[in-house]
């Protein structure tokens, strides 16, 4: 202990705070307990890639609460509602309507995105990187969402080669998914 502080505490002080050091420390916390509290105030949480259906983790709404079909019928994404969901492959769907809700629980393997939304390029690769509802397209009259601009792009130029290895892929990595 330096003289200073010796000094100091004889005399009752308290040592002087540096707010430096207790960010450094805060930042040091946040980084060690995998900075969660950074990361849930005010940012868009993440999609999870370990389970089958990608969801935000923190809700368990798949595609982050859009509406699956309205990719199909107003070939933009809408934000569902919470009084239309359905709850189907573990994940929660949300709907703009009760018509669109009817239609995805009667076929979800039509309306839903494929390969649980997972980005198919991504797939092809042998790599599970789950999609944005931001990045979308709907090939064959089916939906696919994509991690990034990227690899949507790769994929709308010329679709055939990258489903035909994501189809070859996925059921071997779906099974390494959690239930």
């Amino acid at each position: 202990m330096t003289a200073q502080r010796q000094e100091a505490n004889q005399m009752g002080a308290r040592p002087h705070f540096r707010p430096g050091l207790a960010v450094i420390a805060l930042l040091t916390a946040s980084v060690s307990m995998g900075g969660g509290w950074l990361a849930g105030s005010g940012s868009v949480a993440r999609a999870t890639t370990t389970e089958r259906v990608v969801t935000n983790r923190y809700s368990g709404l798949a595609i982050e609460g859009y509406d699956p079909l309205a990719y199909f019928i107003d070939a933009r994404p809408e934000v569902g509602l919470p009084d239309f969901e359905a709850v189907e492959g573990g994940a929660v769907w949300r709907f703009t309507n009760e018509g669109n809700r009817a239609s995805f629980v009667a076929h979800p393997e039509i309306y839903g995105p494929q390969y649980g939304g997972y980005d198919p390029v991504d797939l092809a690769r042998g790599v599970t990187v789950g999609g944005s509802p931001m990045f979308w397209t709907v090939a064959g009259q089916r939906l696919y969402l994509f991690g990034r601009e990227e690899t949507r792009d790769a994929f709308a130029a010329n679709p055939t080669p990258y489903v035909r290895e994501a189809t070859l892929r996925w059921p071997s990595l779906e099974d390494q998914l959690a239930q």
